[in-house]
């Protein structure tokens, strides 16, 4: 701010995983190296405080790999983007989401970029680049962009880690998790063509996996954080948390209701919906759900939103759940990942 240099900041979404982190230290490297902005500084910023960069098992195992040193990240509580955006230096560049919480809104009309694979919830005009695409990862976009650049941009390293984060995130592309595109299957191929010495899919999918369902020195509050999403209403705060434990195992956690309540109250989350998964050797999913609220109308209203969904149909079954203030409930349709129940319960608030 002193020497009035201007930012360029690339950043993720709140949940901070591998995606969102790997997108934006590759977008923010390649823009870096091809910019025709002399002046600017371009930083890649991990949308969480940096306590909270140990949940993220598999983002961690993937930059240690890779000789990344967690000392060279900026994390948010490490950045001032609201002081830069009122000194007048600050562009932001949003991977892997493409609408800011609502404790960000200031910061909406620094925003001169997105890239994102999810469904467009509201529109951008110019002078904001969008490129919003239905594929499984957004370090599928990030690829793209970074191929039709000036060659030679490309290394190594930034090539391993878009290359582990596509097959983590398409289920190492197998059809049957349903989030594979064809544009996702073209990326990972055109890395392992332009690096030959990449490590073999299966090997590479298996450890990246491993290290993302190793939850076992979680404690609950860790593990409801460590895949965190909130929605956010005129009245209430709603957190959504992917679990990486069976939904049956985690709620008979010793404590589980307190933890759940201190969890909410900290927080000032009205409610909570816990998105378990696990894959079959096949890599098919099963999903799970939970609904926790100590408050019984909101419960109703998103239990009943949930199970009479239609776009998708999530065709649940209840599941006996050992506390009253939690509805449980087994997820026919497997591939209706969280990304896609979201809508559902935003709209549902």
């Amino acid at each position: 701010i002193q020497q009035h240099r201007e930012i360029h900041v690339v950043m993720g979404n709140e949940a901070c995983d591998l995606d969102s982190t790997v997108s934006a230290l590759a977008l923010a490297y390649f823009l870096s190296q091809s910019s025709r902005a002399p002046g600017a500084a371009f930083v890649p910023v991990l949308n969480i405080p940096r306590a909270d960069f140990a949940l993220r098992t598999e983002t961690t195992f993937l930059l240690r790999d890779q000789g990344v040193p967690a000392a060279s990240l900026i994390f948010r509580d490490e950045i001032d983007l609201g002081g830069l955006h009122h000194a007048g230096l600050l562009s932001l560049t949003l991977v892997d989401h493409h609408v800011l919480p609502g404790t960000d809104a200031a910061l909406e009309e620094a925003v001169v970029e997105v890239l994102d694979h999810r469904p467009l919830e509201r529109e951008r005009g110019p002078p904001c680049r969008v490129t919003v695409e239905p594929v499984g990862s957004c370090a599928t976009l990030v690829t793209e962009r970074i191929a039709q650049g000036p060659p030679g941009l490309l290394d190594r390293t930034t090539a391993a880690l878009l290359h582990g984060t596509i097959l983590l995130d398409c289920i190492n592309l197998s059809p049957a998790a349903g989030k594979v595109t064809p544009r996702d299957v073209a990326c990972v191929a055109l890395l392992e063509e332009r690096f030959p010495e990449l490590p073999p899919r299966d090997s590479i999918f298996g450890a990246l996996q491993a290290a993302k369902f190793d939850v076992s020195g979680l404690t609950t509050e860790q593990m409801l954080r460590k895949d965190l999403k909130v929605l956010s209403s005129d009245e209430l705060l709603l957190a959504i948390s992917g679990v990486y434990v069976d939904l049956e195992t985690f709620l008979l956690r010793p404590g589980l209701l307190q933890d759940l309540d201190a969890f909410c109250q900290a927080r000032g989350y009205a409610g909570l919906v816990a998105m378990t998964v696990s894959f079959n050797e096949r890599h098919e999913p099963t999903r799970k759900l939970a609904v926790y609220s100590q408050c019984e109308t909101l419960r109703g209203t998103l239990c009943r939103a949930l199970e009479e969904a239609t776009t998708p149909s999530l065709h649940l079954q209840p599941l006996p759940s050992p506390w009253p203030c939690v509805g449980a409930f087994a997820q026919g349709n497997a591939l209706a990942s969280r990304k896609k129940v979201l809508p559902i319960l935003r709209a549902a608030l």
